[in-house]
């Protein structure tokens, strides 16, 4: 018979397994909250972590400045971000959950549309400027780096003088809709790789494809 002390340690929860910080990964896609930005180009960022999501069976809560989703796969641990703070603070949301998740600085991989890209291009670049991105702008503002590793998505540029805005924050093309599940499998495809292989790897495997 287990002693009054013996019951008590028995009824106490494990502790959660500490995870291996080089093993935990911080996925952020880029975009705006609110149902009128749902499908808009710039809003490839949500849609490439919400279709990885749908895809590992995983659904997302809502937490502090954004929604979340967490799965492992070959064991890392993927965090998906979707910032409620609007793009152009997308750097306060990034912050908190580095930091809260003790993600390494190596370990973050920013999810945007890239109007320099042919539609459905992929691009992962591990520095660089913002190229004119809110987003990206605001992230290396608040995080005081340019050394963090983005995955561009191309959206192209099809769009007349002045109506930048317009297209960016206009819908896919009835073209573009047929092509994308397509594309949202393999930037899936591209995400898991560079927790899995490694940022120059993926690199050589998906950019330009």
């Amino acid at each position: 018979m287990l002693s009054f002390f013996g019951r008590i340690l028995s009824k106490r929860k494990p502790q959660e397994e500490e995870i291996d910080p080089m093993k935990k990964f911080l996925i952020a896609g880029l975009g705006n909250i609110g149902r009128e930005y749902e499908n808009t180009r710039h809003n490839i960022g949500f849609k490439i972590v919400d279709f990885l999501a749908a895809q590992e069976e995983v659904t997302f809560s809502t937490d502090r400045l954004g929604d979340i989703a967490q799965f492992k796969f070959k064991g890392r641990t993927f965090i998906l971000l979707k910032p409620s703070t609007y793009m152009n603070l997308s750097g306060k949301a990034v912050n908190y959950w580095m930091t809260k998740e003790k993600i390494l600085p190596e370990n973050l991989l920013v999810v945007t549309d890239d109007l320099n890209l042919a539609f459905g291009t992929l691009r992962l670049k591990t520095k660089g400027s913002d190229g004119g991105h809110n987003g990206l702008k605001d992230i290396q503002n608040v995080l005081n780096t340019t050394n963090y590793n983005r995955f561009r998505f191309g959206i192209s540029d099809e769009f007349s003088k002045g109506k930048q805005i317009d297209y960016v924050l206009g819908e896919w093309t009835e073209e573009e809709e047929k092509n994308l599940s397509e594309r949202l499998k393999k930037s899936a495809e591209l995400i898991k790789s560079f927790g899995t292989a490694g940022v120059s790897n993926t690199m050589n495997n998906f950019n330009g494809k």
